[in-house]
């Protein structure tokens, strides 16, 4: 069987299910009564209206417009919809925004320590002075904290981003366009995996795009907290991509993508991030997703070769088997390859939530 018209039939076969959150219907017998944009939250007397009128009442304003009661608000939206307003209006985001609020926690001033460490292993900078003409481009961190399919905190990720809106076309970058893999891709290898009853596994390039060689000169300034003693006038030059950069996709994927095919890959028609081995009758599939690869095939051997000559050329994370990807939880038993969406619904559900509270008028 031809695997790449086999793998193309599968993925046309695969239906997308949208969801559509403005259509959901409310709760059996119950009514939404949205605040409008022209309705206020906070209680007002009308112009030559009684001031001892009841807080449970709805005044009219200048224009006759109604004003609800905050406490009013509360109560309807408690018994519409089972306490989601309030919920709503505590969504936060637990991870700094700012420098100055990291540097308070030693568990992201260790994460800085380790993304300088990975850069300065991976001999993606020189410290230099600015040449006359050139322009420097800033940086900063962005903090976040990563989740495993049960929506547990699995680890805290500082990384070191570039100011790339700053970036010109023509001085800074050429070409930005990068594949990915589609989803029907991906549910396509996996439907062929399961089919075979293979094993799909996982692996994660660390700071993926760290590898990605730049052909173009962009210099950087020093970031925050690390910054050299006595030089501080001086800045970086890039040799290899950072994050937000906007060629740096497209150097990771023009370097994995030589790479895999100098190693006896052949790359799918049609599939750009889709690639092919094949040796002595057997057969290694790799799906390639920004930073994420995975794999399966007929024979462990090929896997376990894989993983080593990629851990010799990237600095890899072994996954082991697939078990979340894409927001879709994997499970793998036996000869069956199972598929869920919870955790992702419910994410889809609490987005919901708090928009429509952003949406709303409050004191």
């Amino acid at each position: 069987m031809n695997v790449k018209n086999s793998l193309s039939h599968d993925e046309d076969d695969e239906e997308m299910a949208e969801i559509h959150p403005q259509t959901a219907a409310p709760t059996h017998g119950q009514q939404e009564t949205p605040l409008r944009r022209n309705e206020s939250a906070s209680p007002s007397t009308p112009q030559g209206g009684n001031s001892s009128a009841s807080s449970s009442t709805c005044p009219l304003n200048e224009r006759g417009k109604k004003f609800r009661n905050l406490s009013d608000i509360y109560e309807q939206e408690v018994a519409n919809e089972g306490m989601n307003s309030l919920f709503a209006l505590y969504c936060h985001v637990d991870d700094p925004v700012h420098f100055e609020e990291a540097i308070k926690d030693r568990k992201w001033i260790e994460d800085m320590d380790e993304e300088i460490n990975a850069i300065e292993r991976n001999k993606t900078w020189n410290l230099v002075e600015l040449p006359k003409g050139k322009e420097v481009i800033g940086v900063k961190w962005v903090y976040k904290t990563k989740s495993n399919a049960e929506g547990k905190t699995e680890r805290h990720k500082a990384r070191l981003v570039v100011k790339g809106y700053k970036q010109q076309h023509g001085r800074d970058y050429e070409e930005t366009f990068t594949p990915v893999a589609r989803i029907e891709t991906v549910r396509a290898v996996l439907s062929r995996a399961a089919k075979n009853k293979w094993k799909v596994y996982q692996m994660d390039v660390k700071s993926a795009f760290l590898n990605g060689v730049l052909m173009e000169e962009v210099y950087i300034e020093q970031p925050l907290g690390y910054e050299k003693k006595g030089q501080e006038h001086k800045v970086w030059r890039l040799k290899k991509a950072l994050y937000g950069l906007k060629q740096e996709s497209r150097a990771w994927y023009s370097r994995i993508d030589s790479y895999l095919l100098e190693n006896g890959f052949e790359k799918c028609e049609g599939k750009p991030t889709l690639y092919i081995k094949k040796k002595d009758g057997k057969l290694l599939i790799v799906v390639l997703y920004v930073d994420d690869v995975i794999f399966t095939d007929n024979d462990d051997y090929l896997i376990e070769n894989f993983k080593i000559v990629m851990k010799e050329e990237f600095e890899m994370t072994d996954m082991g088997l697939l078990r979340y990807f894409l927001g879709i939880e994997v499970e793998q038993n036996g000869n069956e390859i199972l598929f869920h969406k919870q955790n992702m619904l419910m994410k889809c559900w609490k987005d919901l939530i708090c928009r429509r509270a952003k949406q709303q008028s409050h004191p």
